[in-house]
């Protein structure tokens, strides 16, 4: 996939404000400073689509982004301590709410720094995606923060913590560019799957 072009379409503060398109739905979640921004403005190719910060919890709305052939919903991190308990929970219900669409979803990119042992909010964002039968592919960022001989072997830390396969876990960074091909492949992938027309259900014979 080649991205020609990448725009802010949005934001919403509840499921009111959600947007709602044809073209396929790609969320990105992680907690807190985990690079979600960088990520975000590394596929677009532009350094400040995605508005970054040294502060942590800095996304409190759900970002829509048209990047042509599919609309990027940039959620709001989580884990993140020193914020009261009632937006904690305000964060927490925006989530819930985005993901009970879950229809409307083709894919969810979940970030985990991967320097580090994925945080119990990890596995629980983790888990939610599995029980709701949820897409998903884990992108571990930072890699270019780890000697290039280490990355494989936390690579593979995070697929057995997230209990997932090695090839589900694609090491990234948003400094040097590492694994954007792929990230940009395994869209490719999904874009088409999504256009595809759903099978018609068989009429019933009068």
């Amino acid at each position: 996939m080649i991205i020609k072009g990448a725009e802010f379409i949005v934001s919403a503060a509840d499921r009111r404000g959600f947007f709602r398109s044809e073209k396929p739905m790609i969320a990105v979640c992680g907690k807190s400073n985990v690079g979600k921004s960088s990520f975000i403005n590394m596929l677009a190719n532009r350094k400040r689509l995605a508005k970054t910060s040294a502060e942590p919890g800095r996304t409190r709305l759900v970002n829509y982004f048209d990047f042509g052939e599919f609309v990027l919903a940039d959620l709001p991190g989580y884990g993140f301590a020193r914020v009261s308990k009632a937006e904690k929970e305000k964060w927490a219900r925006l989530l819930e709410d985005f993901f009970a669409e879950k229809e409307n979803i083709a894919h969810v990119f979940s970030l985990a720094d991967i320097r580090h042992e994925p945080t119990a909010d990890d596995r629980t964002m983790i888990e939610f995606l599995y029980y709701h039968r949820i897409p998903f592919t884990v992108v571990a960022t930072k890699a270019d923060k780890l000697a290039k001989t280490r990355v494989k072997e936390h690579v593979r830390a995070i697929a057995s913590a997230f209990r997932t396969g090695e090839g589900n876990v694609i090491a990234v960074s948003s400094e040097t560019g590492r694994g954007k091909e792929e990230i940009l492949a395994l869209l490719d992938g999904i874009v088409s799957l999504a256009g595809e027309p759903a099978e018609e259900e068989e009429e019933d014979e009068a």
